[in-house]
């Protein structure tokens, strides 16, 4: 089983990820579907990882908004026909930067960031 570190590093990578193919902002995004899709499958693996650490770390760290986390991944998995681009958009553009910043509070906080 993978440790709640090593979930939240995904998270981290995710972001990364993300941030790599939408740095020069939405032009990019509207105009080519695999940056689309790429953003949205990092998005899914941001809350996969999320619905899958511990229970106790989420209510140690209430820094970041994790039932919304994880139900905008089940929105995007369950309803891959019916994706809000503009929705998956607003993530990249609002969200992602403060929930790099829980993470790396977190991370510190518990002693994993080297």
């Amino acid at each position: 089983m993978r440790h709640d570190a090593e979930r939240l590093q995904d998270v981290f990578d995710a972001i990364d990820a993300i941030e790599r193919y939408t740095s020069s902002g939405r032009a990019r995004f509207d105009a080519d579907e695999l940056v689309r899709v790429f953003c949205l499958h990092h998005i899914e693996i941001i809350g996969e990882a999320v619905s899958r650490l511990s229970q106790e770390l989420r209510d140690r760290h209430p820094v970041a908004p994790w039932r919304n986390i994880v139900a905008m991944r089940n929105a995007l998995v369950h309803g891959y026909f019916d994706v809000d681009w503009e929705a998956v958009w607003n993530v990249v553009e609002r969200d992602l930067k403060p929930l790099r910043s829980a993470v790396e509070q977190i991370m510190r906080a518990e002693g994993w960031m080297p």
